[in-house]
């Protein structure tokens, strides 16, 4: 694998893992059952074995925790941090910003550090929603609150981008395009997420997937990536309920054989990554270079 301090890395491979834990079952599913829960529960068993298989290939990735899992599992979230790896902003309870004002997400974002800061001392650089969505204040929010990057939006699949302030969008209206700002997306895809093939949820995912079909889509957007995208990050998104079952982290291990035997393939955390690419691309190059991401007015439609 290369050395990113001293050759620029042909492919940064991300691995993200959401510790969602019961919080997913609570804020997203509005379930506080108790089957429902010790699905999430799972997810803290699952930890200690995906963090032995990390150090095994000497890997750091990225555990986005929602407050409220940094609260139900002090522990473990000590463990993670003090295994070399990153801590994220994964909201408080698994909630879709959607459905607050902006106070209401403001808080959720406070409480969230909170959280971070009683129980391993860590402020998050980075954020990712737990909805993969956003409201029309989070932008604002995320630069409020001094993010460096967010991982929840799909605009490209193997080069990040500057997020943009002010976007609107109209059925009846052309979209206007906002404002590039100090805000670097590193994008995902539901295909390289493991809950929509795995997790089982009534009436929308079976979870019956074979993990050979799923490790055939992403083994094949990092082959594509090696071979036709230079400087490429290719972004996993996992969780622990769902990557650690015993079928699931075998997947996982041969995926981890096959990206590792690749000459010039770097694992980074978010943050890591980050740096480099905002020190090689400024904002202002970046945009002048990216015209496609410049808002309505530079374009110059006729």
């Amino acid at each position: 694998m290369a050395d990113p301090t001293s050759t620029p890395p042909r492919v940064s491979v991300c691995l993200g893992l959401d510790f969602d834990a019961i919080s997913l079952w609570i804020g997203s599913m509005g379930s506080t059952s108790p089957s429902m829960m010790s699905r999430g529960e799972f997810g803290a068993a699952a930890i200690p074995r995906i963090l032995a298989l990390l150090e095994r290939y000497g890997v750091r990735a990225t555990f986005c925790v929602p407050g409220h899992s940094v609260y139900a599992y002090p522990d473990l979230v000590r463990r993670i941090r003090d295994s070399g790896h990153e801590l994220g902003h994964h909201g408080w309870v698994h909630e879709n910003p959607q459905k607050f004002d902006r106070d209401g997400e403001r808080r959720n974002l406070e409480r969230g550090f909170e959280a971070f800061d009683r129980v391993v001392g860590v402020r998050p650089r980075g954020y990712r929603s737990p909805a993969w969505d956003f409201s029309e204040n989070t932008i604002d929010l995320l630069l409020e609150f001094g993010f460096d990057w967010d991982s929840s939006c799909m605009g490209n699949d193997v080069h990040p981008y500057y997020l943009r302030q002010g976007d609107q969008a109209s059925p009846t209206e052309p979209y206007v395009f906002g404002r590039p700002v100090e805000l670097v997306e590193v994008p995902v895809t539901w295909g390289l997420d493991d809950f929509p093939p795995f997790e089982f949820v009534w009436g929308s995912n079976s979870g019956l997937t074979s993990p050979s079909d799923i490790e055939e889509i992403w083994r094949g957007d990092f082959d594509y990536a090696y071979r036709h995208a230079e400087g490429a990050v290719y972004a996993l998104t996992m969780h622990p309920q769902v990557i650690g079952r015993g079928h699931r982290m075998l997947m996982l291990e041969r995926l981890l054989q096959h990206v590792s035997g690749h000459d010039g393939v770097v694992f980074e955390t978010i943050s890591e990554y980050v740096d480099r690419w905002k020190a090689a691309h400024p904002l202002d190059r970046w945009t002048a270079e990216h015209p496609e991401y410049a808002e309505s007015g530079t374009r110059g439609a006729s």
